[in-house]
C-alpha cells in the first residue's frame, strides 16, 4: 500500500510533463511501477502527436446557443417544483400521514371492541339479572312502574 501513493504522485508528475530522472530514480525500486509509468509516458507521447481536432470558428457560440435552448425548454415545461424533487417528498409525506391515520383508526376500533367485550363479560358474570318469572309478569310490572294520574271523576265524587 505504500507504493500506491508514490505511484500516484509519479503519475501526476507525468501528466504535468515528461518524467524526470529524479522521478525514475524514485520508482527504480519498483519495476512494476516503472513499467506502468513508461507505458503512461508512451501513451502521452502518442496523444501529443495526434493532430488537433478541427473545430468551426463559431463552435463556442453554437454550444452556448444550445445551452440557452435547453434552459428555455426546461423552463417552458412548467412544474419546476416537480423537477426540484418536491413531488417525491410530498408523496412520501402523504403516505406517512395516511399510514398514521389508518393505524390510529385501527387502534381506536380495537379499543372499542375491547371495551364492548369487557362490558359483555361483566354483564354475563353479573347475577343480579331478573329471573324468568319477571318476564312472565312483564305487563303487570310495566303498569306498576308507570306514573298514576289522579282520577278526576273519583275526586269530584269525594268532594
Amino acid at each position: 500500500m505504500k507504493d500506491k501513493p508514490l505511484s500516484d504522485q509519479l503519475r501526476e508528475s507525468l501528466w504535468r510533463g515528461r518524467l524526470t530522472d529524479a522521478d525514475r530514480a524514485r520508482a527504480a525500486g519498483r519495476p512494476e511501477a516503472l513499467a506502468e509509468l513508461e507505458l503512461e509516458n508512451r501513451l502521452n507521447d502518442a496523444l501529443a502527436q495526434l493532430p488537433a481536432a478541427v473545430v468551426p470558428s463559431n463552435f463556442t457560440a453554437r454550444v452556448l446557443q444550445a445551452v440557452d435552448r435547453e434552459e428555455a425548454r426546461a423552463g417552458a415545461r412548467g412544474w419546476p417544483w416537480f423537477q426540484a424533487g418536491w413531488m417525491p417528498r410530498l408523496a412520501a409525506t402523504a403516505a406517512v400521514v395516511v399510514f398514521a391515520a389508518l393505524s390510529w383508526q385501527h387502534h381506536e376500533l380495537n379499543e372499542r371492541r375491547w371495551a364492548m367485550a369487557h362490558s359483555v363479560a361483566q354483564v354475563a358474570e353479573s347475577s343480579s339479572l331478573p329471573g324468568v318469572e319477571a318476564l312472565n309478569n312483564y305487563e303487570a310490572i310495566q303498569r306498576m312502574s308507570q306514573a298514576q294520574s289522579a282520577d278526576v271523576k273519583l275526586l269530584a265524587l269525594l268532594q
